[in-house]
């Protein structure tokens, strides 16, 4: 009982403290190469130009349009920084295995 105790305090104390540490390597961003530089410089203006929009004139199907190219362009942009993600979802199964092997 004293073991499964331990293991649970570790394991708690590990997951609480995982956090922080991946904070202050978030802040630390890969170096892009120009391209990169140049592409998201690109995807700001065209964020701006998007912005600026009057979409009260838009159609439907235009609006939808604007709104996945958004989309896309944050994707992009995300790869671009790097980083790495994690879900709810995938949080939730990495703490049920834990429970369940300790």
């Amino acid at each position: 009982m004293k073991k499964k105790v331990y293991f649970l305090a570790t394991a708690l104390m590990l997951m609480f403290s995982a956090p922080s540490v991946m904070a202050s390597d978030a802040k630390s961003k890969p170096e892009m190469t120009d391209n990169q530089k140049v592409r998201f410089a690109q995807i700001n203006q065209r964020v701006e130009e998007i912005k600026s929009m009057d979409r009260s004139e838009l159609s439907r199907e235009e609006r939808k349009a604007l709104r996945n190219e958004l989309q896309e362009m944050k994707k992009e942009a995300k790869a671009m920084t790097g980083g790495v993600y994690l879900s709810v979802g995938a949080i939730i199964i990495v703490i049920l295995l834990l429970i369940l092997l300790l």
